[in-house]
């Protein structure tokens, strides 16, 4: 019985110290967390924001790297970890131009006050769209303005020679500066990745299944196509990733080109939606069937 009482006792002993140590360890966590974060009650800090928040500061010198990237409201985060991800993967002077509209400037500004990070917000101005986008009040929603952003770099960045272009869904694992440095074809306004491997650049074609090759957006049977001396199996590319040479882009009239197929894509479903749905008030009617002879 001695010996049963002795065994009760330590095992109780043990308990109790266990216990103790428990308590100091939650009260010391308490303590830490309260001096990494004492704003926690007054402003909270997303979790995906706390990684800029440390005191580890990395000395960036060199020639500014423009980085544009695009911050959606509904996407914010998403953004937050690209740059993140260029941040912490390069020593290189990065200055980032993130474009967004209006209803998200407030909550960039909050939280880039909490950085060292080097960066511009770029309001897009939705009237630069006028015409060049379709305006069904059905798909309105489905027409993401920010999505055309890349087309008009030289206008975000005027005074830039070069600049990198990042859609939000990007994540970079390795030195922004190796892509920054990436020589670009005389003659060539952006170097772009082939994407062979993308599901975002797959299509369909029929009698072949899923396709990431040009065949699946382009005729080849017509002349036009074949005089461009494409290969109808080349890997497509990546638009969401390029750097560019904003020289060669303003000599060439690159947004202006675009502009003019923009435009020309959005009469052309200006027609198809109205003999299809037939929704159009005559207004629109008569807008549309104005634009008709032009198209064909």
């Amino acid at each position: 019985m001695t010996v049963r009482r002795v065994n009760v006792v330590i095992l109780v002993l043990l308990v109790i110290a266990f216990l103790i140590i428990l308590h100091r360890n939650l009260l010391n966590l308490n303590d830490f967390l309260k001096q990494e974060n004492p704003d926690t009650a007054s402003g909270m800090v997303l979790p995906f924001e706390t990684d800029f928040l440390s005191d580890h500061k990395v000395i960036r010198t060199g020639d500014e790297i423009p980085v544009v990237i695009t911050a959606p409201e509904e996407r914010l985060g998403a953004t937050v970890t690209a740059m993140n991800s260029i941040y912490r993967n390069s020593k290189a002077n990065v200055v980032f131009s993130i474009v967004t509209l209006n209803e998200s400037v407030v909550h960039l500004r909050t939280w880039l006050s909490k950085t060292d990070l080097k960066h511009k917000i770029i309001v897009f101005d939705l009237k630069i769209l006028t015409g060049k986008i379709p305006t069904d009040p059905q798909k309105v929603e489905a027409v993401k303005p920010l999505t055309f952003a890349r087309f008009f770099l030289p206008v975000f960045l005027p005074e830039a020679e070069k600049v990198i272009y990042l859609d939000d869904d990007v994540i970079v694992q390795g030195d922004i500066q190796e892509l920054f440095d990436s020589s670009i074809k005389l003659g060539h306004a952006a170097a772009f990745s082939e994407d062979c491997d993308s599901a975002s650049s797959k299509g369909i074609v029929r009698g072949a299944g899923n396709q990431n090759s040009y065949i699946a957006f382009l005729d080849f049977k017509k002349e036009a196509i074949k005089k461009l001396g494409m290969r109808a199996n080349t890997c497509s590319f990546n638009p969401g990733v390029f750097v560019a040479n904003l020289t060669e882009w303003k000599q060439q009239n690159i947004t202006s080109q675009l502009e003019f197929w923009m435009e020309r894509s959005a009469k052309l479903v200006c027609v198809l939606l109205f003999y299809v749905t037939g929704n159009y008030n005559i207004r629109s009617f008569r807008k549309c069937m104005s634009w008709l002879p032009a198209l064909c």
